[in-house]
């Protein structure tokens, strides 16, 4: 064979850096570890410069770890470890953690594959789930059966109220609740919030006492008053008041 002859090397292609990282590791029987990351260091050079460029896929993160590695490399190298900035991270520390996690996705992958390849799968249901037809047989049930069935089922039945005893929807207006308010003070001169809510009825009434008394106020109709923090609020009557008025004039809430 004469020395023109030309030899190609078939070295082993490998997913990433970090797959070619570890396989360095497990090859040397280390432990993943910052130590351990500077030992391969010239390994992972030497692959470098043996494979043709154009047979990486992604060659810029073969030599981004290769700088990362040659760092390791030469901090381990020195006499004392390199001073750090607080909340800085040791970049072979870092490097030995993310490697650990890439062995165990590896090791999940490598499994998962495992049972692809010896055909343990799960399949999806793609056709609808068939519909059974409804059948109710009724062999072995006599009248007596149906009849007793039909009581138990008015006695479970709600009852229906008597036309006369129908509850009818309370009505409340807010011109009537201003009404009661404005009949307080002209007796009183004055009264209190506790007072005219202690007229209500029912939560509606209350609402609707709230809000005719909002509009009293806004009238400038009526006042209130709290001396004490918590205290009582007095309600008397306000600037525009005229005892002998009458209260007619557009309300903002409705009624």
């Amino acid at each position: 064979m004469d020395s023109d002859t030309a030899y190609t090397i078939q070295l082993p292609i490998y997913e990433g850096p970090l797959d070619l990282l570890l396989e360095l590791i497990e090859q040397a029987e280390l432990d993943i570890t910052k130590v351990a990351l500077a030992q391969v260091t010239d390994q992972y050079l030497a692959y470098l410069k043996k494979i043709p460029e154009h047979q990486l896929d992604d060659l810029v993160s073969f030599l981004l770890l290769a700088a990362r590695l040659l760092q390791i490399k030469s901090e381990a190298l020195l006499p004392r470890a390199p001073t750090r900035e607080p909340g800085e991270e040791d970049i072979g520390d870092a490097l030995a953690r993310q490697l650990i996690a890439y062995k165990k996705y590896k090791q999940v992958a490598v499994h998962l594959a495992n049972r692809s390849d010896t055909g343990l799968r799960t399949y999806l249901r793609l056709s609808a789930t068939p519909a059974l037809e409804a059948k109710l047989d009724m062999s072995g049930v006599n009248l007596a059966d149906l009849r007793l069935a039909f009581m138990d089922a008015l006695a479970t039945a709600p009852t229906i109220p008597e036309p006369g005893k129908v509850v009818v929807a309370q009505r409340v207006r807010v011109r009537d609740r201003i009404q009661i308010i404005v009949t307080a003070l002209r007796k009183a001169g004055r009264t209190t919030f506790q007072k005219i809510f202690k007229q209500s009825q029912s939560k509606l009434e209350v609402i609707v006492s709230f809000l005719a008394l909002l509009e009293l106020i806004k009238q400038k109709l009526v006042k209130v008053e709290q001396h004490t923090l918590f205290g009582e609020i007095e309600l008397s009557p306000g600037d525009a008041w005229q005892g002998d008025q009458e209260m007619d004039f557009e309300l903002e809430f409705e009624e």
